[in-house]
């Protein structure tokens, strides 16, 4: 889409949101950071469903176009010309609906410096969540550094309501500092012993298959908020990163009304969304970490500690490249090299940038026959084919652009599942 006509887009699409949101006046919960977003408002949408009319934004709708279709209800007919005609049309009638959501639950992403002014532009969250942020977060590439990145996503903070509440992850630093700005009341969340929300007790748990392999299927903890503690399981859902979600769905819970008794049986039906880090059958009685939707440092360093947690006759891991992190690109992937070959028994890179991650590991001490540079995802796939074995665990992870689903098809037990249980099945992503 040439820039003129995307400014108009975007300009309409806007409108129409802002029109919508005049009329209804539905309450507006939004969520940023680095990692977890989508998976968060999944977990924030399964808690306040049990309760109240609610509307997520689909997929990963978080961007200049997707905030305002979020709200509209729409979805992005992508390159098509007469498409976006239609959906501008449709998005003039939504106002004119009888009737609307209670509670939005939305994405708000940030690529460049002002993107979260654009949100903004249209929103007033009541309640406002940052996920993590890390030293090195994924889409600093466009910003001078972290700070600068942190300091566009801690917008969101500083633009709720003074009525409202603002959650943050008192682990991450960038994000607990934020409590200074934040607007509203300040909720922290995480492992620390100064959280609101304190996870603790953190324990993987398995279960044997049909030939007597260990192999995982969830994890469990306490959650103490407010005086009061409940024990939670989460069922094919795997590392600590999954209960910063799960904590921060309860407070949003707790905010609403829901109590965190029943804020955690609304949990229970919580599964990660495809490609963030699900367990998944593979070939040959081996089990699958599918985490190919994206990549960052704090969300790969996250899935090899998970991978190391996770009973194994081996540890496999598939690494792709890392992008968006500009600047920080080699000493991203050294530090990842380090950390894989401090636990993996086989490393797979794919890419050119992922071959700063074999390099580390071979220097830190890794043998070299048991390291294999790559340069597609197709090729790792057909490896991980022939090298898997019964009680392998396999953690699969790289950025988009990398089509690491292409690899988790290839290994997969149930390929004919694909649509339902694979990132990027949609026919835009075919080639």
């Amino acid at each position: 889409m040439k820039p003129l006509l995307k400014r108009m887009v975007v300009h309409i699409l806007r409108w129409e949101a802002r029109a919508v949101l005049v009329k209804f006046k539905p309450r507006v919960v939004a969520i940023t950071g680095s990692v977890g977003n989508s998976s968060t408002k999944e977990a924030i949408a399964a808690v306040l469903t049990s309760k109240f009319h609610i509307q997520k934004s689909p997929k990963s709708y978080n961007s200049e176009f997707g905030v305002p279709l979020a709200i509209l209800g729409l979805s992005t007919p992508w390159s098509s010309p007469t498409g976006w005609v239609a959906t501008l049309v449709k998005g003039f009638f939504r106002r004119f609906q009888k009737e609307y959501p209670e509670i939005l639950v939305l994405e708000a992403g940030v690529d460049r410096p002002s993107d979260m002014d654009g949100v903004l532009s249209v929103i007033q969250p009541e309640v406002s969540v940052i996920t993590a942020i890390g030293e090195i977060p994924v889409h600093v590439e466009f910003f001078s550094g972290p700070k600068e990145l942190a300091f566009e996503k801690g917008k969101l903070a500083r633009g709720t309501l003074s009525t409202g509440v603002v959650l943050l992850n008192a682990d991450d630093d960038v994000v607990y500092d934020m409590r200074n700005e934040a607007r509203g009341k300040v909720v922290t969340f995480g492992f620390g012993r100064g959280a609101d929300i304190r996870v603790s007790q953190y324990a993987l748990y398995s279960q044997r298959n049909a030939l007597g392999i260990e192999i995982p299927a969830g994890i469990r903890c306490k959650v103490d908020y407010q005086g009061s503690t409940i024990p939670l399981h989460l069922e094919g859902a795997l590392g600590k990163q999954q209960l910063y979600i799960a904590a921060a769905a309860i407070g949003v819970g707790g905010y609403f009304g829901i109590n965190m008794l029943d804020a955690a049986r609304a949990l229970e039906g919580y599964k990660p969304l495809s490609g963030r880090l699900r367990i998944l059958e593979g070939i040959k009685n081996s089990v699958l970490l599918d985490d190919s939707y994206n990549a960052s440092p704090m969300a790969m360093h996250a899935a090899l500690d998970t991978l190391r947690d996770a009973p194994a006759r081996r540890r496999i891991a598939v690494l792709a490249d890392m992008l968006e992190i500009g600047k920080f690109t080699i000493q991203a992937h050294q530090a990842m090299g380090e950390l894989a070959g401090s636990l993996v028994d086989v490393l797979i890179t794919v890419g050119p940038r992922a071959k700063f991650i074999a390099k580390e590991a071979i220097e830190r001490g890794m043998k070299r026959d048991r390291v294999h540079e790559l340069g597609s995802s197709v090729e790792a796939g057909a490896l991980l084919a022939d090298m898997l074995q019964p009680g392998d665990v396999a953690l699969v992870k790289g950025s988009q652009s990398m089509r690491m689903e292409r690899a988790v098809e290839a290994i997969m037990a149930h390929p004919e599942q694909k649509k339902e249980l694979l990132v990027r099945q949609e026919e835009y992503w075919k080639p």
